[in-house]
């Protein structure tokens, strides 16, 4: 089916475009045409998510992985950044699925992150593990920069897992390969070894004071703040009695977050936009961090453009370019005057074909329902 897309295009200069044989034209196909109205964005794109990743030794079977990526697609969701787990989710048939990269498995120290959920290597092994994992990953690594380090006992906090020089021997290597490397990372001390190793993106970032920022806007590093797993920082430390100097950093983090993004909103940080799900992916979706991002302090348009055309361009995704795939999600009303409006996309399209909204029906575009 071809379509005729009109009303307010975001993240580009036109005022119509138009569908054809699932890709972007910016002229009329021939035959008939469907027209589709409404506040219409390139596709969202989850650039810190887990479709593959599980909390137990073995990896989770295709249809657990068809339910996350219907899920997203139900979200207007069309790309995701998978942000680490066992599962290649590229490897798996069924269904339509979002544009997917795969960045391997999480990279880690013995008991520095979940079991079961990483690639654990000793110190020294760091090199070889990201050859390791860029062979079977196609555009990002992922790393755990700080976790806490229990054999500390009460004195336990979040340290750097990495040796610095080692740190920078791994992201030259990945850059070598084609790889860039994106860091989990919570704790101030961890950054400025990030930053010197020449790290492209870092996730959290709740540790990032505003020099770091500045530095990583220079550098171009992409920043996913993840929101919403920052506001279960008081969960967190509420579980971790055992250690009372650990639990106070993630309350005293806890207790800055509206202030730390805000700073990052000022320092023109490059965002993405995460949900950083696993199996919530239902509940904990991208919309509901992008609604909660804008009540934390980042402004409408900033979050858009994150989890849209501008996220998309920052991780070499097309938006309205001539020939692209045609992936979009159209809204009734414009999220940056309500930014709520994203919970009901009224169409999402991939690759052309309609595959959710709350304006599709029997496989076509019906409209807003009354």
């Amino acid at each position: 089916m071809n379509f005729h897309l009109t009303g307010h295009l975001r993240g580009t200069t036109q005022t119509q475009a138009w569908v054809s044989s699932g890709r972007i034209s910016t002229t009329p196909p021939s035959g008939s045409v469907a027209k589709i109205e409404g506040w219409i964005y390139p596709g969202l794109v989850d650039c810190h998510t887990h479709p593959g990743a599980s909390y137990d030794p073995e990896p989770i079977p295709d249809a657990e992985v068809l339910r996350r990526c219907a899920a997203y697609l139900a979200n207007g969701v069309t790309a995701i950044r998978d942000c680490g787990g066992k599962r290649d989710p590229r490897t798996v048939r069924g269904g339509p699925l979002p544009k997917l990269m795969h960045a391997g498995e999480h990279i880690t120290q013995p008991k520095r992150y979940f079991q079961h959920m990483g690639s654990e290597v000793e110190p020294g092994q760091l090199v070889s593990e990201i050859e390791r994992q860029a062979a079977v990953s196609d555009g990002w690594i992922k790393l755990i920069g700080d976790w806490i380090d229990r054999r500390r006992g009460r004195q336990a906090d979040l340290e750097p897992i990495w040796d610095p020089a080692e740190l920078a021997d791994a992201v030259a290597a990945a850059h070598e390969l084609g790889r860039k490397v994106t860091v989990h990372t919570f704790g101030t001390e961890t950054i400025a070894p990030l930053l010197e190793a020449g790290v492209d993106g870092i996730e959290h970032g709740t540790g990032m004071t505003r020099e770091h920022l500045q530095e990583a806007r220079k550098m171009g590093v992409l920043i996913t703040p993840t929101v919403c797993q920052i506001a279960t920082f008081p969960q967190i430390a509420s579980g971790a009695v055992k250690y009372p100097v650990y639990a106070r950093r993630m309350i005293e983090m806890s207790r800055h977050q509206r202030e730390h993004l805000e700073l990052m909103v000022e320092e023109e940080s490059l965002f993405l936009m995460g949900s950083d799900s696993t199996d919530d992916v239902a509940t904990r979706t991208l919309p509901l961090e992008l609604v909660t991002a804008v009540v934390g302090g980042m402004p409408a348009d900033v979050v858009m453009a994150a989890a849209s055309y501008a996220g998309r361009e920052r991780i070499g995704l097309p938006n309205w370019q001539e020939g692209a795939p045609a992936d979009f999600v159209v809204y009734d009303a414009d999220p940056l005057t309500d930014i709520t409006t994203v919970f009901r996309p009224l169409a999402v399209l991939l690759d052309g074909e309609l595959v959710g909204g709350t304006g599709v029906g029997g496989g076509e575009f019906v409209g807003v329902r009354q």
